[in-house]
């Protein structure tokens, strides 16, 4: 081998390899492996259960070409180092690469860094080590044991329901949870209740009191008699003031973020899906190009499950603090956090790799949506480091006879880490000052009609967030999951929420009945543990693998024989006749929802769209329906285009216009949330969904 032959370093994507090129001299060459290149092929299950449950791996379709232009570097080269992700499936593919390439190349080692930063890619080059089978085979054992649930359970799908289904191990979990919670709210009852309200003034300042209690008895109003009875025993008049609790309430700030919790803000504050999410976090941490500096590492590794953070980190965000904020930001020592119990802390907390580099400062570089996720990141960050915020709360309790009302307020006497985001301040409350004995006068009292609301559908930050509690999956897996979900239409998004479909509930049904154990939470968190343990050299892969392989085997043969025949079970019959034939057409599901189809088929293979609401297009006949654009993004158009040239991507609703008939659309209006939009320019209908819930009347009064 030649004296000047050159250094080979394997990232797994290119704009990775751009930014770490800028970092090392001429001695070294980066290439891609454009993420796995070795792999089990799809089209059959590939895991030898006899032997082991050995593996057959292959090149990937695709992926020969770079794969043999990996093997010509690595022959040139005087060694190859291995720089893939820091986590299990990084530690994989570099497993698969040295395999592949050591016939060229004896010299391989493995390098890992956090960060994609100058510092850290040199010291990672000083010290290269050998690939971990630990990290290997736990993830090995991760896929193989994925692999056997999903090749032995998805086939009696197939057989027994409808062709594409698929089941597994983490997504069939999550599912089941989705269907539960529609469960609970199908079968909730609303209860009414009331709220009383008094509105106060004292010394030309009004304040208003909540109902507390009556003769002592903190008692709920359940109705407007219960109502009547507060009133009366009140009375009019001043009320008088019997007591007055002021207190200092102080406000810790946040860890900084670890994956499910950025998903979980991001999701609720920028209004991102858990894939929109991580995507965008994998463009900040592998570099974006920055003007006069070229690609550039923004954020530490966006996959973990640790609030750990570096010294050096933590000695730059200090002399940040001490220079941009006064005295009183900057605590004494650095603040520090626990993680979770079952967190692996491999790695640091999602944090910029150079604080100094402000949002504001990298606004031109950045895209919309890259330039609000760097900002939470940021400043969760920051504000993780500095010191409390200080409130006065004040809890004042109001008497007329043996009725008592409470009023609060609050106002901040030292915003600490909240002066980094506003949004995190405690909102100011004010109240009068108030002393015993004062009589506040009763200017009105304001009772209220409520009914209970069943729970909450689960949207993307909320199941990120039960997933994680109940140890299901692993930062890796929470957006996966729910977009295979969503891929397989077993969920569909309504606004935020993520609501299952008909196929999805009989999928569940399915499992449940059939495969209990297996969407047993329980069951599935135990198994992450297990593949910790693996992870931690404490368990060996192929015994975990063949204690779970047993009993399921039996499970998937039983239920092979006691699974029905549903094929048919979805088809509907329609009143639409065929144009072709004159046969009626049947609603039938398919890879993108429900759509219709002939019922003499094969010998008429006439298909089209499911009509979904009257084309809101004034003079139109026309109706709505689904299409599906090239790259698979869903938008909604009328049926007689182009005669009609309507289309929109707002998701329609399935109710129609109670003025003009037309498809009601949902649009999420900023300060209102979610609310049903009539497209038809002369109808203008607008009504908002949590009004429609309560029974209220439409927003404007039609």
């Amino acid at each position: 081998m030649e004296k000047d032959a050159k250094t080979l370093i394997i990232v797994e994507s290119p704009s990775k390899a751009k930014t770490i090129t800028k970092y090392l001299g001429k001695k070294y060459i980066i290439s891609s492996s454009m993420g796995h290149i070795i792999d089990l092929p799809k089209s059959r299950l590939a895991v030898n259960v006899d032997d082991n449950f050995t593996p057959e791996y292959i090149t990937i379709r695709g992926k020969a070409k770079i794969l043999n232009d990996l093997k010509k570097k690595a022959g040139q080269a005087s060694a190859v180092l291995l720089a893939t992700d820091p986590d299990r499936e990084g530690e994989a593919i570099s497993w698969h690469l040295a395999n592949a390439l050591r016939p060229k190349n004896g010299n391989i080692r493995r390098i890992e860094f956090n960060e994609i930063t100058e510092p850290a890619i040199i010291e990672a080059v000083k010290h290269p080590r050998d690939i971990d089978m630990s990290l290997v085979n736990a993830q090995q054992a991760r896929r193989i044991l994925d692999r056997i649930v999903g090749y032995n359970i998805s086939p009696i799908l197939w057989r027994k329901v409808k062709k594409g289904l698929s089941a597994g191990r983490v997504q069939s979990v999550a599912l089941r949870v989705i269907c539960e919670r529609e469960k609970e709210i199908e079968s909730f009852t609303p209860e009414e209740y009331w709220s009383l309200d008094a509105v106060f003034e004292l010394k030309g300042k009004k304040f208003t009191g909540s109902f507390y209690s009556i003769a002592g008895d903190k008692t709920r109003l359940k109705t407007r008699a219960d109502v009547d009875v507060v009133l009366e025993r009140a009375g009019e008049g001043p009320f008088t003031v019997k007591s007055v609790q002021q207190k200092e309430r102080r406000r810790n700030p946040l860890a900084p973020y670890i994956t499910s919790k950025m998903q979980q803000d991001a999701a609720n504050r920028l209004g991102f899906t858990s894939g929109k999410i991580m995507m965008i976090a994998q463009q900040l941490y592998e570099g974006i190009d920055l003007k006069g500096e070229g690609p550039v590492g923004l954020i530490t590794y966006m996959r973990t499950d640790s609030t750990r953070v570096s010294e050096s980190a933590l000695s730059a965000v200090r002399r940040y603090i001490g220079e941009s904020f006064t005295e009183g930001y900057l605590p004494e020592k650095p603040n520090t956090y626990a993680n979770k119990k079952n967190a692996q802390d491999a790695h640091e907390a999602i944090r910029p790799t150079d604080v100094f580099r402000t949002p504001e400062s990298l606004k031109a570089d950045l895209s919309r949506d890259q330039y609000r996720l760097y900002s939470l990141i940021w400043k969760r960050f920051v504000s993780s480091q500095m010191t409390p915020e200080i409130s006065e709360v004040s809890t004042v309790m109001l008497e007329r006879g043996d009725v008592a009302f409470r009023a609060s307020g609050s106002r901040v006497l030292f915003d600490g880490f909240t002066a980094v985001d506003s949004e995190d301040k405690t909102k100011k409350m004010d109240l009068p000052k108030l002393a015993e004995g004062d009589e506040p006068a009763l200017l009105e009292y304001v009772p209220e009609r409520h009914f209970t609301t069943p729970p909450p559908r689960y949207n993307d930050a909320s199941l990120v967030k039960f997933l994680e509690e109940s140890g299901i999956g692993r930062p890796s897996t929470y957006a996966p999951t729910i977009n295979t979900l969503i891929a397989r239409y077993y969920v569909v998004r309504s606004g935020r929420q993520l609501v299952p479909t008909v196929l999805g509930r009989l999928v569940n049904e399915i499992m449940m009945a059939h495969f209990g154990s297996l969407v047993s939470i329980d069951f599935t968190a135990k198994m992450e543990e297990r593949l910790d343990l693996v992870e931690e050299s404490k368990a060996d892969w192929v015994d975990m693998l063949r204690e779970f392989y047993g009993p399921f085997k039996l499970t998937v043969d039983e239920a092979e024989h006691k699974i029905e025949e549903m094929k048919n079970i979805l088809d509907e019959e329609t009143d639409e006749v065929c144009e072709k034939c004159g046969r009626k057409m049947l609603k039938k599901l398919g890879k993108y929802g429900f759509f219709l189809a002939c019922s003499g088929f094969p010998e008429c293979r006439n298909a089209k769209s499911l009509p979904l609401g009257k084309c809101p297009v004034e003079g139109c006949e026309g109706n709505v329906v689904k299409r599906q654009a090239k790259k698979g993004r869903p938008f909604y158009a009328c049926s007689r285009y182009p005669d009609c040239t309507f289309m929109t991507r707002e998701v329609p609703s399935n109710k129609p216009c109670p003025k003009c008939g037309s498809l009601l659309f949902s649009r999420r209006v900023k300060n209102r949330g979610q609310m049903l939009i009539c497209l038809k320019e002369s109808c203008g209908y607008r009504l908002e969904l949590l009004d429609e819930e309560n029974g209220k009347q439409p927003e404007n009064g039609e």
